[in-house]
């Protein structure tokens, strides 16, 4: 009785579960669309991302510097 019980516990708990998990289908479009923003962004990216590493290792070396010299 006690396990019976425990599997339509878990039955009806899992059924809202199935409602957030969209179709195989309709993932493609979805994987497609990602696919196409990054290869878009890419050349914007290595462009920016060589000076935002230069401005954040600068702002360590201030703060590290500021706190070693106190």
């Amino acid at each position: 009785m006690v396990v019976l019980q425990l599997f339509f516990t878990v039955a009806f708990s899992a059924v809202p579960l199935t409602l957030y998990v969209p179709p195989l289908r309709s993932l493609n479009p979805f994987v497609e669309t990602m696919e196409e923003l990054f290869s878009e962004s890419r050349a914007y990216t290595n462009r920016v991302y060589p000076r935002v590493r230069h401005l954040w290792f600068r702002i360590l070396d201030c703060l590290l510097c500021s706190r070693t010299t106190r």
